[in-house]
């Protein structure tokens, strides 16, 4: 796996990246976002290791960026912000993964090695359906009946988890299992936020409702298709 580490801090990002060069990771660093950027438009990676805050460009800039360019590269965020709003922030902008600062190199090995095997699943890419809703899971794209849908990355995941699983119902805690992955700690009330978001923004296309809440279980997709 050839990893680019862009952190600012040389405190940090010497020892970090010669944990991974142990590891047998190929590691490149830089130093700011711009870097970051201009390098991968060149080169070949399989996964980013990104600080927040950053000169020229910061991590989260970046990290939207990348996405809206359509690049399914595999993102950690490294930061010292621990809020609950922050990390959904991160991870609502694209990034797949969130590490705290100090980082734990046992802990960022575990975490690239969870990522790695994620990613060398066999993708699912037929289109997935609900009627008119339409989800592609390898462009990302929504539509309602030839409508394209904004959804965010988490709301996206969401949608595509639960319409990959029709027939199951899923708690809270286990959608953010399953969805969140190891930003569990989030907390279940992000669900319900997600949840709210989505079908709000289905509602303004035109969309009916396709989540059915059963009441103190959980949700599922609803089976009865407009």
């Amino acid at each position: 796996m050839r990893i680019l580490l862009a952190e600012d801090d040389p405190g940090l990002a010497e020892p970090l990246q010669e944990y991974l060069r142990r590891e047998r990771y190929d590691c490149d660093w830089v130093t700011d976002g711009l870097q970051a950027w201009a390098l991968l438009q060149r080169t070949e990676y399989d996964l980013l290791l990104l600080d927040w805050m950053m000169p020229g460009l910061d991590g989260l800039s970046l990290c939207q960026r990348l996405r809206a360019a359509g690049s399914s590269l595999l993102i950690i965020l490294l930061t010292a912000r621990d809020a609950q709003e922050d990390i959904i922030r991160g991870l609502e902008g694209g990034a797949d993964d969130y590490l705290v600062k100090p980082v734990r190199l046992r802990e960022l090995g575990a975490r690239v090695q969870a990522l790695a095997r994620r990613a060398a699943q066999p993708y699912q890419s037929s289109l997935l359906s609900w009627g008119a809703l339409q989800l592609d899971p390898r462009s990302g794209q929504v539509n309602w009946q030839g409508q394209p849908v904004p959804l965010t990355a988490r709301e996206l995941s969401l949608l595509e988890y639960l319409m990959r699983h029709p027939s199951q119902l899923f708690s809270r805690a286990q959608l953010l299992d399953r969805v969140w992955g190891l930003d569990s700690d989030s907390g279940e009330e992000t669900v319900k936020t997600h949840l709210n978001n989505l079908r709000r923004k289905l509602k303004q296309v035109g969309c009916p409702d396709p989540v059915e809440t059963v009441n103190r279980l959980g949700y599922r997709l609803r089976s009865e298709t407009p």
